[in-house]
C-alpha cells in the first residue's frame, strides 16, 4: 500500500507541469480558458471531469496536446487508474517524442509502471530521464518500490537488466544476506557490495520520505524553547513497539520481548533515580513502524511537556521524532542502534550504544597496542550485520595504514572456512595456494553474528597454520557450550558491547531485585535498559534538558551494570568494551 508520505512527494514532483502553456499565442483564448479550468479540476481533486475536459485536447494537433495527455494521465494516477495512466502515457510518447518535457512524462511513467509492479518498464523509464533536478525524486520513487521485491530471482535479473542502478544493487545485496545460502548468490553479494557498498543506506518503503518532509508537520507545533535549567520532575517518553493487541502474559518468548525487557530495566532506573531524590514519570506509547501515529502523538497536546524521549526503534519514526526534539531541544535517546546517520546532524540525538564506526576505530587501536605487524586479515559471517562490522574495519584499518592481506565472507564448517581462506593473499594460477605453509598476520578480526562460527573459525585458522591474534565480536561464540579451551589455545580478544562482569557487587544486588520483582533472570536488554535511564536521569538533574556541558557527559561512578557512558566527544557512547579470559572469567582489557 502506498504511503501517503510516498503520495506527497509524489504530487509535489508534478504539481510543476499544472500550469502549462496557457499564454501560448498559437493558442485561442477561447481554448486557453477551457485547458486552465481542466487544471484546476485536477487541483481541486475533481478527476473524472478534468479528464472529461482534457480528453477533446488530447485528439487535437495543438501545443496543448501533450500537456492534456500528461495532466490525463496525472488525474488517472491519482484515481489509482494506473493501466489507464498507462496507456495515455504511451500515447504522449509516442506521439510527442520531442515534447520538450517529456522527462516529466517518463518520470509519471516510471511511478505508474512501479505501482503495477512493472519494475522493467519503471527503470527503462527511468534510464531516458536527463533532467537533473528530478533524481532525487527518482531515488525516492525506487527506494519506495524496489526493497518491496522479494522474489531473488527478479531481483538478480533487474541487476542483470540494468547493472548501474544503485538501488537495485543494495536491495539485491540486502535480500541475499537475509534469505540466502547458496555460494553463487553469496559470490554476487560480494561483487555488488565491492562496486556498491554496503546495504544499510537503502531505504524500505516504510522510509522512503526525507528528513526534511519528517520535519514539516512537526514544525507546524513549534513552540518557544524550553527553559533548559534543572526542574524537579522529568517527563520521559517510552516510544517502544509494544504491540499490546499481540500481548499475552503467559508467554515470554513473543519478537519483541526485548522491548519488554528494556521497560523494565528503564522502571528499576526509575525507582533508584527516585532513592536519589530525581522524579522521573515514565510515559509508555506503543508505537510500532508508523509514521501518520508518531505525527499524530507528537502534534498531540500531552506530548508537549515531554523533556527526554527514549525511541523509537523504526528509522521512519526515529526521524519524525528526532525532528521534534531538535525543535522543542530535548533529547532523544536510541536505545539499541549502532547507526551513526542517526544522530548525523541530530544535535538532541543520541546512540546509547557505540556505532558500527566506533567499534571498529577501538578494535583498531587495540590491534596497534598488541604491536604485532600491520599486516591483517578480515572475515566475516553472513549475516548484513557481520558485513557492515567488516566493511568498517577495513576502512579503518587502511586509516590506519594497515594491510589488508585477505578480507572476505566465511561460511559453513571449519574446513569450508579453511579452503576459502586466502591469508597470504589473492591466488594466481602463477601463485597456487599453499595450504600448509605458516602464514603469520598481525592479528585476524572476524565479525559473525552467529555463536557457532568462532569456534569454526579458531580450527580453520590452525587448519591453515595462520598465526597472530585473533579479534572478534562476542556474539560469534557461544559461552555456555563452547569448551574453556576455546577461549584460551590462542590469543583472543573479544569485541563486546554488552559485556557485564558478573562478578560486580551492583550486577549482583541488580539480578536480585530483578529475579525478586519480575521472578525471572535479567536479560542484557534490561541491563542497558537500566544503565541508560539511570545516566541520563543524572544528567537530567544535574544539567537540565539539552545536557550543554559535554566535559560532564560521562559516568563518574561504578555502579552501571555494563561499561558505562562517555559523551564528551560525540553523541554516540564511546565506550567499547574489549575482553580477554584471564584466570577463569572475562576481563575488559581496554578503557
Amino acid at each position: 500500500m502506498t504511503s501517503k508520505l510516498y503520495w506527497l512527494t509524489i504530487i509535489i514532483t508534478f504539481w510543476r507541469l499544472l500550469d502549462g502553456p496557457v499564454a501560448d499565442a498559437q493558442v485561442p483564448a477561447d481554448a486557453q480558458k477551457r485547458y486552465k479550468a481542466a487544471v484546476q479540476l485536477i487541483q481541486a481533486g475533481d478527476y473524472e471531469r478534468a479528464k472529461s475536459e482534457l480528453n477533446s485536447f488530447t485528439q487535437q494537433e495543438s501545443p496543448l496536446a501533450p500537456y492534456a495527455h500528461y495532466h490525463y494521465a496525472l488525474a488517472a494516477f491519482r484515481q489509482k487508474n494506473y493501466s489507464q495512466s498507462r496507456l495515455m502515457l504511451k500515447q504522449l510518447m509516442t506521439r510527442f517524442p520531442n515534447w520538450r518535457k517529456l522527462d516529466d512524462a517518463h518520470y509519471l511513467f516510471a511511478a505508474v509502471s512501479m505501482e503495477l509492479t512493472q519494475y522493467e518498464d519503471a527503470l527503462t523509464a527511468i534510464q531516458q530521464i536527463s533532467d537533473q533536478t528530478l533524481r532525487p525524486d527518482v531515488t525516492k520513487l525506487e527506494q519506495n518500490f524496489i526493497p518491496r521485491l522479494t522474489d531473488l530471482n527478479r531481483l538478480k535479473q533487474l541487476n542483470r537488466d540494468f547493472p548501474n542502478d544503485r538501488i537495485v544493487g543494495l536491495t539485491l545485496i540486502d535480500l541475499i544476506q537475509r534469505t540466502a545460502s547458496d555460494k553463487d548468490d553469496l559470490e554476487l553479494s560480494d561483487r555488488l557490495t565491492n562496486r556498491f557498498g554496503v546495504p544499510g543506506v537503502v531505504a524500505t518503503s516504510t522510509s522512503s520520505t526525507t528528513a526534511s518532509s519528517a520535519n514539516r508537520p512537526a514544525s507546524a507545533v513549534m513552540q518557544p524553547s524550553r527553559n533548559a535549567r534543572p526542574k524537579g520532575y522529568y517527563n520521559v517518553a517510552v516510544m517502544f513497539p509494544f504491540r499490546l493487541d499481540e500481548f499475552d502474559a503467559e508467554k515470554r518468548g513473543r519478537s519483541n520481548q526485548y522491548v519488554y525487557d528494556l521497560y523494565d530495566g528503564i522502571k528499576m532506573a526509575k525507582a533508584q533515580l527516585q532513592e536519589e531524590g530525581i522524579t522521573v514519570n515514565l510515559f509508555a506509547y506503543d508505537l510500532d513502524n508508523d509514521a501518520n501515529k508518531t505525527l499524530e502523538l507528537v502534534n498531540s497536546p500531552t506530548f508537549a511537556q515531554t523533556d527526554m524521549i527514549i525511541g523509537p526503534l523504526y528509522v521512519e519514526p526515529n526521524r519524525i521524532a528526532a525532528a521534534y526534539a531538535n525543535q522543542k531541544n530535548i533529547l532523544l535517546l536510541n536505545p539499541t542502534a549502532t547507526s551513526s546517520e542517526l544522530i548525523a546532524n541530530q544535535p538532541m540525538s543520541f546512540l546509547a550504544q557505540p556505532s558500527v564506526n566506533q567499534q571498529a576505530l577501538k578494535v583498531a587501536e587495540q590491534a596497534i597496542n598488541l604491536n604485532m605487524g600491520r599486516r591483517a586479515a578480515i572475515y566475516f559471517g553472513t549475516s548484513r550485520k557481520d558485513s557492515l562490522m567488516a566493511v568498517a574495519y577495513q576502512n579503518e584499518l587502511k586509516r590506519q595504514n594497515f594491510q589488508v592481506i585477505d578480507f572476505r565472507k566465511l561460511s559453513g564448517n571449519a574446513q569450508m572456512m579453511a579452503n576459502a581462506m586466502q591469508p597470504a593473499g589473492p591466488v594466481t594460477t602463477a601463485r597456487p595456494a599453499n595450504m600448509t605453509a605458516t602464514v603469520s598476520l598481525g592479528h585476524i578480526f572476524f565479525a559473525s553474528s552467529n555463536d557457532e562460527d568462532g569456534g569454526r573459525l579458531l580450527d580453520a585458522l590452525s587448519r591453515r597454520k595462520v598465526s597472530g591474534p585473533l579479534i572478534a565480536t562476542a556474539s560469534a561464540f557461544d559461552f555456555y557450550r563452547s569448551p574453556l579451551s576455546t577461549f584460551t589455545r590462542r590469543e583472543l580478544y573479544l569485541l563486546y558491547p554488552d559485556f557485564i562482569d558478573s562478578s560486580r557487587e551492583p550486577v549482583i544486588a541488580f539480578e536480585e531485585e530483578y529475579v525478586a520483582k519480575r521472578n525471572t533472570i535479567p536479560s542484557v536488554f534490561s541491563s542497558e535498559g537500566y544503565d541508560m535511564m539511570l545516566f541520563f536521569g543524572r544528567q537530567l538533574a544535574k544539567n537540565g534538558t539539552q545536557l550543554r556541558n559535554r566535559a560532564n557527559l560521562r559516568s563518574d561512578t561504578d555502579d552501571y551494570l555494563l561499561s558505562g557512558f562517555d559523551y564528551t566527544q560525540t553523541n554516540e557512547n564511546q565506550i567499547v568494551p574489549i575482553v580477554k579470559y584471564e584466570d577463569g572469567r572475562f576481563v575488559k582489557i581496554n578503557e
